[in-house]
């Protein structure tokens, strides 16, 4: 599978986005499969039908940008830290999807990768970015404060806010869970452009956290198991 996703990823004017998205998908229902992983989505009637937009979800670990990508069935992309993206399969995936690499340690460098996203996003694109910026290990669902940088590709975008509650993604490759992982993905309803084009950014961090600190209370232990939908 990685030689083919890297000789995919190398040769992207002979593969479309579509394709090249839906091997990244292949790889991560392999690893789901070995690995006795299962999610289980909501809200999939809350993703825009069309245009670019932009998911920010609450961030738990490693799996959380596949456990969203094997949810969304139009492809997408996203912002990584570059320090952690040029590691064997993960590189390959950032560069299927052509994602971005963001060096943390250099504020020019990120917001020249912010300003490429909101101009992809305004021809159409779609991103995830976790305004959290980093995550602790077997985190037990907590969230950290959400950056407010990071809504500025947004307001530039003026495209939609879709935010992303992710609830044990921790448990794939962040926590000493052994056997099978179930996972929850919940699109909550978007903040469009109108709602928030007054408000400074860390407003709209406060909001967008808010709604999904709400879903992790709610679903988190309580939903009984066939209120839920299981994506396999």
């Amino acid at each position: 599978m990685i030689p083919k996703m890297r000789y995919l990823a190398n040769h992207p004017e002979k593969y479309s986005e579509k394709k090249r998205y839906s091997l990244v998908c292949h790889a991560i229902k392999l690893m789901k499969r070995t690995g006795h992983i299962y999610t289980r989505l909501y809200g999939e009637e809350n993703l825009p039908s069309h245009g670019g937009y932009i998911m920010y979800p609450n961030h738990q670990g490693k799996y959380d940008a596949l456990g969203i990508m094997i949810t969304h069935n139009n492809p997408c992309s996203f912002v990584m830290d570059k320090l952690k993206s040029n590691k064997i399969l993960v590189n390959e995936i950032v560069d299927l999807v052509q994602g971005k690499r963001l060096d943390r340690g250099d504020v020019r460098q990120a917001m020249t990768v912010l300003n490429e996203v909101a101009e992809e996003v305004k021809q159409g694109r779609r991103y995830i970015i976790f305004p959290e910026g980093d995550y602790i290990f077997n985190n037990k669902n907590k969230m950290a404060p959400f950056k407010a940088g990071c809504f500025k590709c947004a307001l530039k975008s003026k495209a939609p806010i879709v935010p992303v509650a992710l609830i044990d993604s921790y448990k794939v490759f962040n926590s000493f869970t052994l056997g099978r992982v179930t996972t929850q993905v919940h699109y909550l309803k978007p903040l469009l452009y109108e709602e928030y084009r007054n408000l400074k950014t860390k407003d709209i961090a406060k909001i967008v956290q808010e709604r999904i600190e709400k879903v992790i209370r709610e679903y988190g232990f309580s939903k009984p198991y066939h209120e839920r939908k299981e994506l396999i």
